[in-house]
């Protein structure tokens, strides 16, 4: 796991990174250059480079949330929060695109179990990309004809579509005349490339603008009826820690959304540090104030610029701890609760909202010239504000759980 012994001190970084004890990537260090030169391209076109997907794809990053079962890395927690967040500060698009990935592999895994083990293990050895479009205004529905399922409808907010190869699709299956129950909700994966797919345009978003976060249409899609699973949709987690339900691993019983809203809070903390290292760079290298004055000698600025940096290391520290918890458990093979379940959610959207103080205080201590399109922070502030949004973390859904679980009511699982 990674713990604070691991971050960068001192001697390893300098400023704002130091202060926050950001841990470094390792799998992703050598893809970080590329990914923050084509950053401003990026956002421009509403494209990551093909170049820097292809070199991704070529790289081992897109196996770290694999187990070495089906030929992946295996990396804990910890570690994949430290890729995911240098990657944030680098390109905020690339790095939710490879957080989707990352996340609903481990969905895939998860749902889909050992009886899919060899379907798991080519997607590893092949590098390639998975998204799973489920978001609001999906309505793919199912049609069972032999030893195949037929495939119809929308689904939305497919995050990473455009340069993945893989989908997960949530469905009902229906004969068209009877009303879908739980019951009938299934799971699977398709190809992207299958006839019949086709990935519609649809994010024009402010912000995370190459994320491709687009709509996915199955037209009559033919997939094998034996790659379809039961989806238990809300009440998933708690199948997962069925101890008499077969996984591929222990470490699949950690249920993606728990995780997604961990490794969200290391991005977030990733793209306010950098926001802040180039704020202080930019003040600290000569920045003049009204009439000349200096910046750097504005007791206000500095004030500012302390309490951001100790607001992204609360932040930090916050995620780093309850990403540990998992390790942990991971590590002795212990059952996840309900309470580690909610934990997941509400300690990294406190966090979120540590970070989200915090590039406020960046905004006003920059003033207008902070919101230049030819600087980065302008960019960079947009991206962030979609991370508090995000359903997974967002406050109006994850306290009220929380405190549904704390007073003992029936939850609101949707």
């Amino acid at each position: 796991m990674t713990t604070i012994e691991d971050s960068p001190t001192t001697a390893e970084a300098t400023g704002a990174a130091a202060f926050v004890r950001q841990p470094p990537a390792v799998w992703a260090a050598d893809l970080l250059g590329a990914i923050a030169d084509q950053a401003p391209q990026a956002d421009r076109t509403r494209t990551i480079d093909p170049a820097v997907i292809a070199r991704i794809k070529s790289s081992e990053v897109l196996a770290l949330s694999a187990t070495r079962a089906i030929g992946g890395h295996e990396a804990s927690m910890g570690q994949l929060g430290a890729e995911l967040g240098a990657i944030a500060g680098a390109c905020s698009s690339t790095a939710w695109c490879l957080w989707n990935h990352l996340c609903v592999f481990h969905l895939f895994c998860g749902a889909l179990g050992p009886a899919h083990r060899d379907l798991l293990a080519g997607i590893v050895e092949r590098h390639e990309w998975v998204c799973f479009p489920a978001g609001a205004g999906s309505r793919v529905l199912g049609r069972v004809d032999g030893d195949v399922v037929r495939l119809s409808g929308p689904a939305g907010f497919g995050s990473g579509c455009r340069y993945a190869d893989w989908a997960g699709v949530a469905f009902a299956l229906t004969d068209g005349t009877s009303p879908v129950t739980a019951a009938d909700l299934r799971f699977s994966i398709v190809r992207l490339d299958e006839p019949g797919v086709r990935i519609e345009p649809t994010w024009d978003a402010a912000a995370l603008r190459a994320t491709a976060t687009d709509t996915v249409h199955y037209e009559d899609v033919v997939i094998p009826l034996e790659r379809c699973v039961p989806w238990y949709a809300a009440n998933r987690a708690e199948i997962l820690r069925d101890p008499d339900l077969p996984m591929i691993s222990h470490r699949y019983r950690e249920d993606w959304v728990g995780l997604s809203d961990l490794w969200l809070g290391s991005m977030a903390v990733g793209v306010v540090t950098a926001a802040l290292a180039e704020a202080v760079a930019s003040i600290g290298g000569g920045r003049r104030a009204i009439m000349g004055a200096s910046m750097a000698q504005m007791p206000m600025v500095q004030a500012n610029l302390g309490e951001v940096a100790s607001l992204l290391a609360a932040a930090r520290s916050m995620i780093e701890r309850a990403t540990a918890e998992v390790d942990e458990r991971i590590a002795f093979d212990v059952f996840p609760t309900e309470f580690d379940y909610r934990r997941q959610a509400s300690v990294p959207a406190i966090a979120l909202q540590l970070c989200e103080q915090a590039m406020q205080l960046l905004l006003r201590t920059q003033g207008g010239n902070g919101l230049r399109e030819s600087g980065t922070f302008e960019r960079r502030w947009r991206d962030f504000t979609a991370m508090p949004l995000h359903i997974n973390a967002h406050p109006d859904r994850v306290h009220p759980r929380l405190g549904q679980l704390l007073l003992g009511v029936d939850p609101d699982i949707f």
